[in-house]
């Protein structure tokens, strides 16, 4: 892909964005950002059908209230799905729908950029530091 080919296609993009009315787009992109969306997402990737503890445990560091608030939304967003055993004590377990899954694919190709670029983004930290100090 050419220079003008990635303007073109960034520009559609972000339009596209723009013209979002409601701000759905903008609000189900923030998932592609955030650490705990991205993190469930690749648990039930990886795990398949899990239920809420399993899925804390998995990720560490994420609260119950944090867990439960992005399940939900991923829930809302169709990207999650709950299935609701109907018993007592009460059994929900998670996994990726269609839809979820469809984004744990289109994340792979940037984590894979950003694992393979590591070295060179510590490197411009370093340089960013050395030039930053010498100004103050």
């Amino acid at each position: 892909m050419d220079n003008d080919e990635i303007i073109r296609r960034s520009q559609a993009a972000c339009d596209a964005l723009s013209a979002d009315d409601d701000g759905l787009k903008r609000e189900v992109l923030t998932h592609a950002g955030n650490r705990w969306s991205l993190g469930i997402v690749h648990v039930l990737g990886v795990s398949g059908r899990l239920r809420h503890a399993e899925i804390g445990r998995r990720l560490h560091g994420v609260t119950q209230r944090m867990l439960t608030r992005t399940l939900r939304q991923l829930e809302r967003d169709g990207l999650v799905v709950r299935h609701d055993f109907q018993e007592v004590p009460p059994k929900v377990e998670y996994a990726l729908s269609a839809l979820g899954t469809q984004l744990l694919v289109h994340m792979i190709p940037l984590w894979t950029w950003v694992v393979e670029n590591g070295e060179e983004f510590r490197q411009a930290r370093e340089r960013f530091d050395v030039s930053r100090d010498e100004v103050l």
